[in-house]
């Protein structure tokens, strides 16, 4: 096994002590721009590096982040990784996931068996309508940013894309489309995410004087499954209350209720419009295309890994909330007569 280059042997290199090629390696004030550009040059040549192991022990960091997060096999949160492990690894940090499968039982285990000596940081995208099991790491002084699914009632640093005005865009969409008996597939109570998407669903039926039926507003979980089932269930209402357009609380939900409006051969679109939220790929894969609300995944886990690096450095950073805006996609599935791929800018205020 070859041996593995030091500071040493920078410093051997350029004559220089090895204290100086520490602090230059450490960007510190007290070296001088010439000799960092000359020890950053020969740790280049050198093919030096870092040795997080050591250096955590002197100066405390592990230079791991963990991630709490319910999925990695759908796209949204396979793209907030990606976002994540970009910015982490620009800053030399490696990640640790953690998933829960969608399971409050398991998140809570979670975060009971953390060890807040192996982690830097922690990154949170929570199925849980309560954040009483993050108490005990915040207190002990544990760096946490929440994303995407965040819980209203903990006091920390948040990165959200715009799920009120991206329901709110989403139901004018579907109004101005001449749909006026609109449906809301959305997520389990309790949650931020679910709350905000109805509110803003609501408030467009409001402003526009439409009907709003208690039946209409479906509450199950996030998968297709859900969504196909909700679906079917609102097929089932009185004939004069079955809704003429379904807005799902994300695209996989979507997914769901176009495939039970296949089953019953209900043309979507022209009988009943559809609209997700996501972009995941597969909106624009199926036949009709489902129109949907982008959101910014990658900028989302990018923002929210420099969010939590900034607390890691600076232990009295102010908590700050970031909301990303989204992107309305108009595809097949809410026009009836099949116009397709315009897209239109989410406002950064309510409408």
């Amino acid at each position: 096994m070859p041996n593995l280059v030091t500071i040493k042997d920078i410093a051997r290199a350029l004559n220089i002590s090895v204290s100086t090629v520490s602090r230059a390696l450490r960007d510190t004030y007290d070296v001088s721009l010439e000799t960092k550009s000359k020890v950053h040059a020969m740790a280049s040549e050198l093919q030096y590096k870092p040795n997080f192991n050591a250096t955590g022990l002197a100066n405390g960091k592990t230079h791991n982040i963990g991630i709490i997060i319910p999925f990695i096999t759908n796209y949204y949160f396979s793209t907030v990784i990606t976002g994540i492990q970009e910015a982490a690894y620009k800053s030399n940090y490696n990640i640790i996931l953690y998933v829960t499968n969608d399971s409050a039982e398991r998140e809570v285990c979670i975060t009971q068996e953390l060890s807040i000596a192996s982690l830097d940081g922690l990154l949170v995208s929570s199925c849980c309508d309560t954040g009483d099991h993050f108490h005990k790491h915040l207190l002990q002084g544990m760096p946490i940013v929440f994303f995407d699914r965040v819980i209203d009632s903990i006091e920390a640093s948040k990165v959200m894309q715009d799920d009120y005005n991206g329901a709110y865009q989403a139901t004018a969409h579907l109004i101005e489309q001449g749909y006026t008996k609109i449906a809301h597939i959305t997520g389990p109570k309790g949650q931020a995410l679910t709350s905000r998407r109805l509110k803003g669903y609501l408030d467009a039926m409001k402003r526009f004087c439409l009907p709003i039926k208690e039946e209409w507003v479906v509450h199950s979980g996030f998968s297709q499954n859900f969504g196909e089932a909700d679906t079917l269930g609102l097929l089932q209402l009185p004939k004069n209350s079955i809704p003429n357009a379904i807005f799902a609380v994300n695209d996989r939900k979507a997914v769901g209720a176009t495939l039970a409006l296949k089953k019953k051969n209900i043309a979507i679109g022209r009988k009943i419009g559809v609209i997700g939220f996501t972009d995941d790929p597969i909106s624009s894969l199926l036949s009709p295309t489902i129109s949907t609300i982008a959101e910014p995944a990658f900028d989302i886990g990018y923002t929210s890994c420099e969010l939590l690096l900034q607390h890691i450095y600076k232990k009295n950073k102010i908590r700050e909330e970031i909301t990303l805006s989204g992107e309305l996609i108009i595809r097949e599935s809410t026009q009836r007569n099949y116009l397709v791929n315009k897209r239109s800018h989410l406002p950064s205020s309510s409408l």
